[in-house]
This record gives C-alpha cells, structure tokens and sequence, in this order.
C-alpha cells in the first residue's frame, strides 16, 4: 500500500475470521483452470481438487501437476487419477511454481484489503475472482508460462 511518508494508511480490519482456500490450478499452454473453493485444507481437499483437474485434462492427454510440498500434497492416501501426475518442487522454492503468479495476481486485484459480512461472502468473492481471472485467458497464460516447464518429461 502506498501512502506519503509520516502517514498512517488506512485499511479494513475485522477482528472475526473465517477461512476458506481456493485451490487452483492452470494450463498456460491451454490458457484454462481449474479451482474449487472449500472449507479445508486436506488430503480429502486435495483429492476433490485433483479430481476437478482430471476432467479438464484434454481427452488423451495426460497432466503433469506441479505443486509444493504441502503435507497434504503428498498425503498417504491421496488418491491421484490416472491421468494426472504430481511433480512436487523442491522445498522452499514458490518462485518455481507457476501458480503462485495467480495467487499474487488474486491478492493484488480481487482479495485484498477487504472485510466481508459472513463466510458466503468469502467464497462468493473468492469464486468471483477465480472465475474473472480464468475468462482472460491471456492474461492466465502470461502470469503462468514458464519456459523450464516445456522441457520437464516424466
């Protein structure tokens, strides 16, 4: 936030608290997505995310799921569908993930800086946005492309 120096900006602030998280996850070479927003963040969580990116997985094709080393991530039980594999990062490496540009992007011009009546208001907000950011496609392809990624084989 900028403000002039010697100033105190002012912001929202609300003291109750209610979380939801919106997973998400992007094609750059296709320029789609898919998210849910959900109460949890699990194994059970992932795996209902997981299943959402199968069905956007182009007939025939198989997808590579690049993600960080979350324990849920990497869950016993995770149940992972047959045409997706996980590619976990390094640990401590965001700057390798491209979905973590899609984060920023949410905070900087959707989720920031905002109070909202109730949970409802959270998830609609945060479906709003979701969805707004996967009708640009590319805009979703440009803050997600990286080129080390089209030379990764499995």
């Amino acid at each position: 936030m900028w403000a002039r120096r010697g100033t105190r900006p002012r912001a929202p602030r609300d003291r109750r608290y209610a979380w939801a998280y919106l997973f998400g996850a992007v094609c750059p070479e296709r320029a789609i997505g898919a998210g849910l927003v959900l109460p949890y963040a699990d194994a059970a969580a992932t795996g209902l995310h997981l299943a959402e990116i199968s069905h956007h997985v182009a007939s025939g094709a198989h997808g590579v799921v690049v993600l960080d080393r979350a324990g849920w991530h990497a869950a016993s039980d995770l149940a992972v569908p047959d045409n997706l594999t996980l590619l976990p990062l390094p640990s401590h490496s965001p700057e390798l993930n491209p979905v973590e540009n899609v984060w920023e992007y949410l905070r900087q011009n959707q989720l920031s800086l905002r109070v909202w009546p109730d949970y409802d208001a959270i998830v609609e907000t945060c479906c709003r946005a979701w969805n707004a950011l996967v009708a640009m496609p590319d805009r979703l392809a440009s803050i997600t492309r990286r080129e080390w990624a089209k030379a990764v084989t499995i």
